[in-house]
């Protein structure tokens, strides 16, 4: 516990304050926003890898779903055929997994110093070169009380949410393959993670409003930030595989 609070809670915490002390008009929610985005900008990378994987694990499902029928006796057989095509493709089911463990302790401390850390007993944590503020007026645009909880950024990090998952939904397969019995398992996988997508945004929107207007602001400047990382992500995928596309016919019409 000691280990924590030296080396992931009193840096953010002092990093916060620092923020909230150099900011004109003494506005913490802005400092919970520019905080967030410089832990999500460090995160970047990883957050990448774990996107491309996501994404590289959707644009398979239809090969999946080919072998899962043509050895769907032959449980061994499959195996082997899946990890020859993971291994072709190059991707790494559990790479998606890797990058999100990483983060989470990061997270988490955020978390910790947005409920604990937005009071003035908490200035004890302060390092000696950081100024302190003696008092800390926790509101949001003048009016926006961060220390209670506030349904309009409950809302907007709801809405957020449902976009962001939207995204990363797998679109279910084609209705000719559907019937097929290798497709069933895609099929469910599909259906789940379309439940997902509005379940999550309803637990955010729930949870949202009983949480101190604070974090829900960080939850809702995270969901925020991850859309458009992954418009980004996504966006430079797609050109990326138009032009080795484009490359592929240029070089088959000059062969001919």
């Amino acid at each position: 516990m000691q280990l924590f609070h030296t080396f992931l809670y009193q840096p953010l915490f002092n990093l916060l304050i620092f923020i909230y002390d150099v900011l004109p008009g003494a506005d913490m929610g802005f400092a919970i926003i520019i905080l967030t985005i410089l832990i999500k900008l460090v995160l970047w990378p990883l957050a990448n890898t774990s996107l491309r994987s996501q994404k590289a694990l959707q644009d398979i499902q239809p090969k999946i779903e080919e072998l899962k029928e043509t050895y769907k006796d032959d449980k061994e057989k499959l195996a082997k055929a899946m990890m020859e095509l993971y291994s072709k493709e190059k991707v790494n089911p559990l790479s998606s997994c890797f990058p999100l463990l990483i983060q989470l302790p990061i997270l988490i401390t955020l978390y910790r110093v947005l409920i604990t850390g937005l009071n003035a007993e908490s200035l004890v944590n302060l390092y000696s070169f950081v100024p302190n503020p003696e008092i800390i007026h926790n509101f949001f645009l003048g009016f926006v009380d961060l220390t209670q909880p506030n349904i309009y950024l409950a809302l907007l990090a709801g809405a957020f949410q449902f976009l962001q998952t939207r995204m990363l939904v797998s679109n279910r397969p084609e209705k000719k393959i559907r019937k097929k019995e290798g497709a069933k398992d895609e099929d469910m996988l599909a259906s789940m993670n379309k439940s997902m997508m509005y379940f999550m945004p309803v637990i955010t929107v729930v949870i949202g409003a009983s949480l101190p207007g604070g974090l829900t602001l960080y939850w809702c400047t995270v969901n925020i930030f991850s859309v458009i990382q992954q418009l980004i992500v996504f966006s430079r995928k797609e050109k990326k595989e138009k032009e080795n596309g484009g490359t592929s016919l240029e070089t088959t019409k000059q062969i001919s």
